[in-house]
């Protein structure tokens, strides 16, 4: 590795066991333009088992970003999105498409439920990979120290349903985006 690479942010990807390859693609493809940075494909590693609630079917996306740092070990720049094939919850809700340490350097998404098929509807391949990158441009979005937006069209719109996911789109507004530059730099400035 270069002097200048180190130095780089990057967006790690990893997968949380099997995940579709046609996903990865789609957000290796994406997520560097959007946050202006490179994207790195990881080795697939496990998904932690005592995220793993019974009693719900569903697996804990706190517990799972608890352990993703005994998994990974991000540069100081980086940011991980780890992307899983579970059903994920965290308390109180009944599912989230995924979750975020806000300005930590962790996130985790779910594909289960961005699938038509999850709705007993027929698959749709291309809404599945629009719907996949809308969930991980927010949750990194999050990572990045951006908050929730009021703007319906904009990637940080809080996604109550799958019908909110649909309507926001796979990039931020004007001021999420300014917002962006401005906590970027402040990262780049080691503040």
């Amino acid at each position: 590795m270069e002097a200048s690479d180190a130095m780089e942010r990057k967006i790690l990807l990893v997968p949380l066991g099997k995940i579709n390859e046609s996903a990865l693609d789609v957000l290796e493809k994406n997520l560097g333009g959007e946050f202006g940075c490179r994207v790195r494909r990881l080795e697939s590693v496990g998904i932690p088992g005592d995220a793993f609630n019974p009693g719900r079917g569903q697996y804990c996306s706190r517990l799972i970003l608890s352990r993703l740092p005994e998994l990974i070990k991000p540069g100081k720049q980086d940011k991980v999105l780890a992307v899983a094939d579970v059903d994920l919850y965290a308390e109180g809700l009944n599912f989230v498409f995924g979750e975020a340490e806000f300005g930590g350097p962790f996130a985790v998404i779910s594909l289960t439920r961005l699938r038509q098929s999850f709705y007993a509807l027929p698959e749709n391949k291309a809404l599945f990979l629009e719907r996949t990158v809308k969930e991980a441009v927010h949750e990194l979005g999050h990572v990045f120290g951006l908050e929730h937006c009021p703007d319906p069209g904009c990637a940080m719109h809080f996604s109550n349903s799958l019908s909110d996911t649909d309507r926001k789109g796979a990039s931020f507004c004007s001021k999420c985006r300014a917002r962006l530059r401005l906590l970027a730099g402040r990262l780049d400035e080691g503040q």
